[in-house]
């Protein structure tokens, strides 16, 4: 079948391949060095206890089999090492099938992690990272041209993590709609990062273009995805180019760079380096990746039909295996930054002259004179589920507590996930919790006091708890 694939396409999948398989090795990373406290036995919301409450059915994942610590940490570590190999290119150095055996093992690890990994897998870059994970299964390697069919689906893939992004916010916050949401957003935003508070500055009539150009880019620009090219790789490019923006502007794990990702797989591969001859692909693999196509668009009705939905959804799984999803993010905006500031304390009772110590994250705002840092495309899933946390304390009921308990006895794996102990020697007798207000300073405060936020108002979020 001529028309089946297409040498045309060999930089797309090139470029697609070897970065996909880049997030995957931060993936990994990730899980790796965080599932100790989060997910594993000892944990705040343990594997072992969740596969007992959850049939196999509902979170398919080799867990279900068996857990230990040990084999989650060996599945992470190998899914890591795996990933790096296929970043230097070993899909290309076997046969088609051990390619796609390879990323198959890829997708079937991390659809194990987070299909256990409950509140902190809750994100939409972890259904859209499996997503894009089971098409590359079938992408093929240097052995055949790539389908196009498969590369097409990825296109669908970018238009609805884009178009439903643009769609979300035009039916949601008025701020979108009247371009003054960023106004707040670069200093509301989950995790800001080093340049957040410059771009928090920058004119207001800089951030009324910054809104209408994204809504171009998330309403116009996705459509053409669809037309020949080189006006396809245009919108490829614009979509990049945005993406860009928002890595700079802020933290949001993977999911900028995998939509980056999802991008270079459009742009036109002929234009930038000459495509070699690529041999056909085997009958075999025409029929696997039809019957693929053909399910993609099947579970596609859902996702299709919430686009056009009123209650559109974010960031929605219809199925366990996530293979066709919604995605979408900032529907509303926060005018407000509140902060949960967590403090520990030595004394035996808690008086007026109490010394309380702060406790430091490493990617949250805490101490006012530190500019916040670059960590995405790494994920710091506790500092993100404490800014959850503060918009509504019923983001926390399922492990707020366990985390302070884990404080009131140093926990050494929950305390790796923090940036500073005030307490290495001892464990503190009480530990309680404020709600911060929390704003970037002017130009002027920051000259006068070096400090990049501001914070006031403290009100009690968990009074002086402790373990006896």
């Amino acid at each position: 079948m001529e028309w089946f694939s297409s040498s045309a396409y060999w930089l797309g999948r090139l470029v697609f391949q070897r970065s996909l398989a880049a997030v995957y090795v931060v993936a990994f990373l990730a899980a790796a060095r965080q599932f100790r406290p989060l997910i594993g036995e000892r944990g705040m919301l343990p594997v072992p206890d969740f596969v007992r409450r959850v049939p196999f059915r509902s979170a398919p994942s080799l867990f279900h089999l068996r857990y230990s610590d040990a084999l989650f940490a060996a599945c992470s570590w190998a899914g890591a090492l795996l990933a790096a190999a296929l970043v230097a290119g070993a899909a290309d150095a076997v046969p088609l099938w051990a390619a796609m055996l390879c990323w198959t093992v890829l997708w079937a690890l991390y659809l194990s992690i987070v299909n256990v990994g409950q509140t902190w897998y809750g994100f939409g870059w972890e259904s859209l990272l499996l997503e894009t994970g089971f098409l590359a299964v079938f992408l093929g390697n240097d052995e055949v041209a790539p389908p196009v069919v498969l590369m097409w689906l990825l296109r669908w893939v970018l238009f609805r993590v884009e178009f439903g992004a643009g769609l979300i916010k035009m039916r949601g916050d008025a701020c979108w709609r009247d371009l003054t949401c960023l106004y707040y957003h670069h200093e509301t935003q989950p995790m800001p990062g080093p340049l957040s508070w410059f771009f928090h500055h920058l004119p207001k009539p800089v951030h009324r273009v910054e809104v209408a150009a994204n809504h171009v880019v998330q309403l116009v620009v996705p459509v053409a995805l669809f037309t020949p090219q080189p006006v396809a790789g245009a919108a490829a490019v614009l979509v990049i180019c945005t993406q860009l923006w928002l890595v700079l502007s802020g933290n949001f794990a993977w999911l900028n760079w995998l939509t980056i990702v999802l991008a270079a797989s459009a742009v036109d591969g002929p234009r930038v380096a000459r495509a070699p001859a690529l041999p056909g692909p085997p009958l075999w693999y025409e029929i696997v990746v039809l019957l693929i196509a053909a399910l993609v668009l099947g579970l596609s009705y859902r996702p299709a039909l919430n686009l056009l939905s009123r209650g559109q959804l974010m960031n929605t799984a219809y199925e366990p295996l996530h293979l066709v999803n919604s995605y979408g993010a900032f529907g509303s905006i926060t005018r407000l930054r509140h902060e949960v500031v967590i403090e520990g304390t030595a004394d035996e009772e808690i008086t007026p002259h109490t010394v309380w110590r702060e406790y430091a994250f490493r990617g949250k705002p805490g101490d006012v004179r530190r500019l916040p840092r670059q960590f995405a495309p790494y994920h710091l899933r506790l500092d993100w589920m404490l800014w959850f946390l503060a918009l509504s304390p019923s983001y926390g009921y399922s492990w707020f507590s366990a985390f302070v308990e884990r404080l009131l006895v140093n926990d050494r794996d929950t305390l790796r996930l923090l940036r500073d102990n005030p307490f290495p020697d001892t464990p503190p007798v009480f530990v309680r919790a404020r709600l911060w207000r929390y704003r970037f300073t002017t130009w002027q405060e920051l000259r006068a006091t070096g400090a990049w936020w501001h914070r006031e108002a403290p009100r009690e979020f968990l009074p002086p708890t402790t373990l006896r």
